[in-house]
């Protein structure tokens, strides 16, 4: 459903900590996919990442089911976007802001 949260990441300047504090408060296990990125695998659908200059706080995935027309919205309506980027076997993004600077991504899935 468009709209609805699919996916986020949350920043971690020591991910194995980070990783260690959301197993004991959820139960969250985690899985490796690339550099210092962690998926989880038991839990919500989102994964705990190294902080850095692009990801400094939570970052929230809206799902979208054709991300160039949603792009196109958020700057009609004021946002701004990033390009469009293609994951592998993942699908589609775009990390936006909202009109008054508040950032968000899209995710598009892989057919």
């Amino acid at each position: 459903m468009s709209g609805q949260v699919n996916w986020f990441e949350l920043p971690a300047e020591d991910t194995a900590r980070a990783r260690a504090f959301f197993a004991g408060v959820f139960g969250w296990e985690t899985s490796p996919m690339g550099e210092d990125y962690h998926v989880i695998t038991n839990g919500a659908s989102g994964a705990i990442a190294a902080k850095d200059a692009q990801l400094t706080q939570p970052r929230i995935y809206f799902h979208t089911t054709d991300i160039e027309a949603s792009v196109r919205k958020v700057a009609e309506l004021g946002g701004k976007s990033d390009d469009v980027q293609t994951v592998p076997d993942v699908g589609r993004i775009a990390h936006c802001w909202d009109d008054q600077g508040t950032p968000f991504s899209l995710y598009e899935p892989r057919n």
